[in-house]
């Protein structure tokens, strides 16, 4: 298929190959979805956002690389982020849950925005980029523990960006079909890729409870503390 090798899906060896586990054709959805890259994703080989993108229809899924955006870089994303149907995904004290935003939002959201990155690329990127305080801010109240086990998760709640996407779409377009179809190929992806050697990384908040964080503590006192937060629970 043409749209799974734009993705870069069918390079992998055909033993491993991930297109039967994606859906036959792209779903259906009424809402816009906007992933921010930051840069050092696109390169990574393990990552989902191309397993998302495979999934659903071209003009419904953008994806934008940077680490920076302005009204002057790019005044698509601009428009977007003014408009009142448009909202953004972070966790935060301000973020509204999502499910019961939906419930009392006088405009219906026609666009979500999601970041993609480690979760320090991914603050950085939401507080220094001001297109991004225009949108509502919305988070996922949600009990799932990530299936994304092939790589490290800062603590036990912490979600990929498809499993973020994925939850944040069946909400919207209130189907849950549309969950487990994004799912699948994330679940054949650490299937193989358990089958072929990898390990199952717990997350660095498990590893740090249980005395089994493998490196060294941090020296730096800004990232010393981050640790003991996730050593005791605390959300940061």
């Amino acid at each position: 298929s043409p749209g799974i090798e734009s993705y870069g899906l069918s390079n992998r060896p055909q033993k491993v190959c991930l297109c039967p586990f994606l859906p036959a054709h792209p779903l259906h959805i009424s809402t816009h979805l906007y992933i921010i890259q930051h840069p050092a994703e696109e390169n990574k080989v393990l990552r989902t956002v191309p397993l998302l993108a495979a999934c659903l229809p071209q003009d419904k899924c953008k994806v934008k690389i940077g680490r920076r955006f302005s009204e002057e870089r790019d005044p698509e994303l601009s428009t977007v982020c003014q408009k009142s149907g448009t909202l953004i995904l972070y966790p935060g004290a301000e973020a509204a849950n999502l499910e019961e935003f939906i419930l009392d939002s006088p405009v219906y959201p026609s666009t979500i925005i999601i970041i993609d990155g480690t979760w320090s690329q991914a603050k950085d990127i939401f507080y220094k980029n001001s297109l991004f305080r225009h949108p509502k801010q919305v988070q996922l109240k949600t009990s799932i523990s990530s299936q994304y086990v092939i790589r490290m998760q800062p603590t036990n709640r912490c979600l990929s960006t498809l499993e973020c996407a994925a939850v944040a779409l069946s909400i919207l377009e209130k189907n849950n079909y549309i969950q487990e179809t994004l799912l699948r190929p994330l679940q054949a992806l650490c299937s193989f890729q358990l089958q072929h050697g990898a390990q199952i990384r717990l997350s660095k908040e498990h590893l740090l409870k249980n005395g089994l964080y493998p490196k060294p503590m941090p020296k730096n006192k800004r990232k010393l503390r981050k640790m003991q937060l996730l050593k005791n629970s605390v959300k940061i």
